[in-house]
């Protein structure tokens, strides 16, 4: 039915409705005046109305309003548009298709201006929701302007060809620009080349864009270089392009997503003299490539409108300056409810049945094709399974036929799919391929009953025979025949013909999910008919999305795990473009060190070359660029040593002078630099001048004073900015005489300026306030918080609708909670056990276009899926508050720390020292990390941090956790003498441990025998002795406790203690002593004093007395097996664990591994104890390779690396 209205245009409009409508004299000019309105006989969602704008138009907004003095209003709607009254596109924001809300009663008005205009002929609403006291009711009015454009058509055989004359120089910048809508997949859009065979070519291959630029006549692969970008291009709708090439980079625009194109040098100069449009027709062209089939609109080349000079210039083919195309009226099956009623063949005389259709789909399965076979004799289904398609024949009494071909059909791309049937045949046919058809010979007849199901199959309860036994189609179906027969899809679509439910007919609503992917850090995308999804293998990053690093951020968070020094693999911005590294952790000292090795950190000896007046040293890091820098950036302070040994080998010369030899250093390819270790940064100095120790006062350098002696320079480089060490350059290396080696130490750092940064918040009113989070499409937020609240915001952010909140809302449950357009979604996560007990907790927030996650320290994850087909996008504007909120209610009460929003750490401390109400820093790091310090080594806290006071304990290390060992050959384990007689003796005889007590000369030995055996036996024992009175216990190992009674009482006031073999021994005892020990002593303490790892630690204390040589000794136990050589563990680089080498055992020295923890009490309750349990990891230690001085005389002194530099044998740490 038409209904003529004047609407605001100066042509006339026509209003086209659906089959069941009603006019109630709609024919006004303008909404607020107008009487009547349009009313369908039938309110349900298959109404629409339709308008025809005469032409083109660029429509800027609607309004709607209710029919005139009626009940009668749509509440929401949707828009579609078209130029040709088919193939309709539904209106879409940030990609989600739109909702537009209606009225709320008949006579206001509601305008809606659309956020990206539309260029369209034909307007379509479709009526979602309305009064339900009433009916759809509807005036309807429009905005926009006619649109104008220069077009042109091409067949698919024709083309367009451009000479440029003058001849253009070369030119470092170009821009193309056009729209174009394709009727094929595939085709040239434009071709340019000149004379130097610079070739640049815009293409849809397979409905992508692809910009290639090419240099020569060659294809290899350097001498092109390509760009892709956007899909499903092909769909009959206009899609804009642009070019925009500015010297070595360009930006490649395809509707609203642009990328940005770092290009090669030799393609960043184009001097372009020949075009060639809709086909490649340049010189030297073998053959003409494939050709495009559709319209181009608006062409313009560096200024030139082509389309407007190709009616003037040459031309090739049928070409016409308007865009005919034909009709394909398509249908899109968007759910499992949706099918397709179609009635089968009724002639009794046919033998067979043809049936054939086009579709495009991402799922790998799904329904094309069901119908019972002449009076219900059986049953076919066709159908995708594996994206391969299948047919599959049953009847009652014979074996299933089944039929399969084809291969990768769920790649959006459109196939046809034929099934053919004949009398003794049956082929089924993909994308017209006979050479791969499948055939059989059935006997019986392939004929169709009444009723033909595309799609799917109607529910139960409508009392049709329909099995589906697969999936339900989702995709695109057109170009239906049945028995050589196009099905009319309007007339389905008007009910005149067949049946349908949840169809969308007359457009193909397919959506390409992974273009643009958003999937992060090169995780790969795949995709179904509903959503996508990420495979995160290999990239380092897990999440729906791979945007959360599966790595620590920092060394120093690897130790608040409990780790000790070995290899792990760093992220240093989280879920920042920055890729995950591989460093080794340096936990020995009190300081955390991340080491980054280079590729020659030993000591080197300089020869020059041939001919050459200097020598050049290159450094390649293990590291990236971006790795480095971000690594140097983010710590509190870097170090490189710089060793430089000389004789008669220069370096400055002089302070004023240019310098003899330099390095370079810093970010990027780095600067000059002439200060050397030790010294500033710009003095040209080395560090003797500065500690004023130089050899010869008059020069800065000791190696300057150019003597015949050996000498050396060396120190750290600290500043920052101009590390690490890139190259070194000697120059003084050619004089007769002049010797000279060097060393670079790797780039050592610790400590981060930020990410450890603390606040404390002790008003409900305080908080602290940052610019505006853009987390759009994805966001993720960690933090660790403590506090005695029971309630609190920890992070809000608002939009104008959107807004991002964390908040604390009970003593056990955080709240996570956000809204991007489709209402307020939350997710939280109730603990078991109080959050608010002033201990650190762990929050970690994300929110991505397909779900929102929360988790809070170890509890499991817990997840809330994005709606289907809704907005992504976050849109935020207001300051990011902190610790409270805009309208200062429900603030937190506690401390923050270690806050980072997609990657970045927020300086807290720097915003508290500035915000009233809020404290830097937060106190009480030992409630939460105390249990870290192991063997009674006592917690301190600090301000930022804490560490472990060892000072009591018999161990040494960061937690305690090391301890101090030394190996025995032929010696007692353990004799306590005083400034008497009196001596306790410990010893092992045969296979059993003897404690001999002896007061004096003229009293015979008191023994204590063990009835533990075999302690001879290769493996780690633990000794426990206590006594109590008169009555002492031994416990070997996790042997039950003996005891022993009426054992005389321990002298008051023991005076020495003596490990290994004494002088002063009686001859009993001496005889003990030559029984002799082979194995290891570890972790004596004696009250309050640990003699062991004092002598071994501090050894110049007054207290300790050293006879011979005492070396600490790496002990472990070792395989039963005598012959094992060598024992290698195989630990993969992770998370949890360091990276381990080789570990090589001596099965001669440590073959009796045996530790003994001695507790010794003077007081009336004494206790000798302590653990020993075996190592169940160690650190690697980089087998880095030694670089030995060339031939020559011996150099004097060592080369041996550091401690400093890095990770080596002597830094490994074991557990005790």
């Amino acid at each position: 039915m038409l209904l003529n209205a004047l609407h605001g245009f100066a042509c006339k409009t026509f209003f086209i409705c659906s089959r069941s409508c009603r006019s109630k004299g709609f024919s006004v000019s303008f909404l607020s005046t107008g009487a009547g309105g349009w009313s369908p006989l039938s309110s349900d969602r298959y109404q629409w109305l339709e308008v025809d704008l005469g032409g083109r138009t660029r429509i800027t907004a609607v309004a709607t309003q209710g029919r005139y003095g009626s009940s009668d209003w749509q509440t929401s709607y949707l828009l579609m548009f078209s130029d040709t009254g088919h193939n309709w596109r539904q209106y879409r924001q940030e990609g989600s298709i739109e909702a537009f809300l209606g009225n709320s009663n008949a006579d206001s008005v509601v305008q809606h201006k659309l956020q990206h205009p539309v260029i369209a002929r034909y307007v379509r609403l479709i009526p979602l929701d309305w009064n339900p006291n009433g009916r759809i009711g509807l005036r309807l009015e429009t905005y926009g302007c006619p649109y104008n454009s220069d077009v042109v058509s091409f067949s698919g055989l024709s083309s367009l060809l451009y000479r440029l004359t003058p001849r253009p120089t070369q030119t470092s910048g170009e821009s193309i620009s056009l729209k174009f809508k394709a009727l094929k997949n595939s085709g040239i859009l434009l071709h340019a080349e000149g004379q130097n065979q610079h070739r640049l070519t815009l293409e849809l291959e397979d409905g992508k864009l692809l910009l290639l630029l090419r240099k020569g006549t060659t294809l290899s692969p350097d001498n092109q270089h390509l760009v892709s970008l956007s899909s499903l291009l092909d769909d009959q709708h206009w899609h804009h392009v642009a070019v925009e090439h500015h010297n070595n980079h360009l930006n490649l625009t395809v509707d609203k997503s642009t990328v940005w194109v770092q290009i090669p040098a030799r393609f960043s100069h184009w001097d372009h003299d020949q075009v060639s449009v809709g086909a490649e027709q340049g010189i030297g062209s073998q053959r003409a490539k494939r050709n495009f089939h559709g319209c181009l609109e608006n062409l313009v080349y560096n200024g030139l409108n082509l389309v407007d000079l190709a009616e003037q210039k040459d031309q090739r083919g049928n070409v016409t300056f308007s865009c005919d195309e034909p009709v394909f009226v398509a249908m899109t099956f968007a759910g499992p409810q949706s099918f397709l009623w179609l009635p089968g063949g009724t002639d009794p005389s046919s033998v067979g049945l043809s049936v054939g259709l086009q579709f495009r789909t991402w799922n790998k399965a799904g329904l094309l094709l069901t119908f019972d076979l002449l009076k219900q004799s059986g049953a076919v289904w066709w159908y995708l399974s594996k994206a391969r398609l299948h047919l599959q024949i049953h009847k009652p009494g014979r074996a299933p036929l089944e039929l399969s071909t084809g291969s990768g059909l769920n790649d959006g791309q459109w196939h046809s799919v034929d099934l053919v049937s004949g009398r003794g045949h049956l082929t089924i046919t993909v994308d017209g391929d006979e050479s791969t058809a499948a055939h059989v010979s059935p006997s019986f007849p392939i004929i169709a009953g009444g009723q033909l199901f595309f799609g799917g199959c109607p529910s139960e309860s409508s009392g049709q025979e329909c099995m589906n036994p697969f999936k339900a189609f989702q995709g695109c179906m057109r170009l239906l025949t049945v028995d050589n027969q196009p099905v009319d899809l309007i007339k389905v679509q008007q009910r005149l013909m067949g049946n349908y439910s949840h169809l969308q007919i007359d457009m193909c609503d397919i959506i390409d999910r992974c273009s643009p992917s958003h999937c992060e850090h090169e995780g790969s995308c795949s995709q179904s008919w509903t959503t996508f999804h990420c495979n995160c293998s290999g990239s380092g990053y897990t999440g729906a999305t791979c945007h959360s690093s599966i790595y620590e951020q920092s060394c120093e968070a690897y130790k608040l795990n409990g780790n000790t020094s070995g290899f792990y693999h760093i992220d240093v911005d989280g879920s920042g473009p920055v890729r995950p590294q591989l460093v080794y952790c340096d936990m020995t000292e009190h300081q955390t060190w991340t080491v980054i090795q280079h590729n020659n950190s030993d000591l080197t000896r300089v020869r020059a070359s041939p001919g050459g007046n200097q020598y050049s040293a290159h450094f390649e890091y293990a590291s990236d660029e971006d790795q480095l820098a971000a690594i140097i950036g983010q710590s509190e302070h870097c170090e490189q040593e710089l060793t430089y040994h000389c004789r008669k080998s220069r370096i400055l010369n002089s302070a004023e002078g240019s310098p003899v030899s330099w390095w370079v250093g810093g970010p990027g390819g780095g600067h000059v630099q002439t200060y050397w270790g030790g010294a500033s940064a710009g003095s040209q100095r080395c560090g003797c001048s500065l500690q004023q120790n130089c050899v010869d006062p008059k020069h800065h350098c000791n190696c300057d004073a150019d003597r015949n002696e050996w000498s050396s320079d060396s120190g750290l480089l600290t500043h920052k900015e101009t590390l690490p060490v890139r190259s070194l350059v000697l120059g003084d290396v050619q004089r007769s005489g002049s010797e000279s080696a060097y060393k670079v130490g790797p780039l050592r750092c610790y400590g981060d300026s930020k990410s450890n940064s603390r606040a404390f918040f002790d008003k409900e009113t305080s908080y602290l306030h940052f610019p505006t989070f853009h987390g759009e499409l994805s966001a993720d937020i960690s933090f660790l918080f403590k506090t005695t609240s029971s309630s609190g915001v920890f992070l809000e952010n608002l939009g104008i609708k959107d807004f991002i909140r964390i908040e604390l809302s009970s003593s056990t449950e955080v709240l996570f909670s956000f809204d991007v357009g489709n209402g307020p979604l939350g997710v939280s996560v109730k603990a078991d056990f109080p959050l608010n007990d002033d201990r650190w907790h762990r929050v970690q927030a994300e929110r991505n276009v397909k779900e929102a996650s929360l988790r809070i320290d170890e509890l499991p994850v817990a997840t809330q899926e994005a709606p289907a087909d809704g907005h992504i996008h976050l849109q935020l504007n207001s300051q990011l508050f902190i610790g409270g909120t805009a309208s200062r209610q429900k603030g937190f009460r506690g401390c923050i720390r270690s806050l980072q929003l997609n990657g970045v750490t927020l300086d807290l401390e720097e915003r508290a020292n500035i915000t009233p109400g809020v404290r830097p820093g937060c106190p009480g790091h030992c409630s939460t990390y105390g249990s870290l310090c192991q063997n009674q080594g006592q917690c301190v806290d600090g301000t930022r941090s804490f560490s472990c006071d060892c000072s009591g304990s018999p161990h040494s290390g960061a937690f305690c956790h090391r301890g101090t060992r030394m190996r025995y050959i032929r010696s007692l384990l353990l004799m306590v003498s005083t400034q008497d007689y009196t001596k306790v003796l410990f010893c092992l005889t045969a296979d059993k441990l003897e404690v001999r007590y002896r007061l004096d000369s003229s009293r015979e030995a008191e023994i204590l025998r063990s009835k533990v055996k075999n302690l001879n036996n290769r493996q780690l024992h633990t000794v426990t002795i206590n006594r109590l009175a008169d009555a002492v216990s031994v416990q070997v190992t996790t042997k039950n406790t003996e005891t022993l009674q009426n054992f005389n009482p321990f002298y008051e006031a023991f005076l020495s203690l003596f490990f290994a073999d004494s002088d002063d021994l009686d001859p009993e005892l001496s005889r003990l002593a030559s029984l002799g020990f082979t194995g290891c002593l570890s972790s004596v303490l004696f009250n309050s004093i640990s003699p062991l790892k004092a002598a071994l630690l501090h050894p110049n204390s007054s207290s300790v007395s050293i006879t011979g040589s005492l070396v600490q000794y790496s002990c472990g136990s070792t395989s039963t097996n005598q012959n094992a050589a060598e024992t290698t563990h195989h630990l993969s680089v992770g998370t949890g664990q360091p990276l381990v080498n080789a570990i090589r055992s001596d099965s001669a020295l440590i073959g009796g591994g045996i530790a003994v923890v001695i507790f010794v009490t003077l007081s009336a309750l004494a206790v000798m104890a302590r653990f020993l349990y075996r190592r169940k990891g160690s650190s690697q230690s980089q087998e880095g390779k030694t670089v030995k001085p060339e031939d020559g005389p011996e150099l004097p002194f060592s080369s041996q690396t550091s401690s400093q530099n890095g990770p080596t044998e002597n830094q490994k740490e074991y557990f005790i």
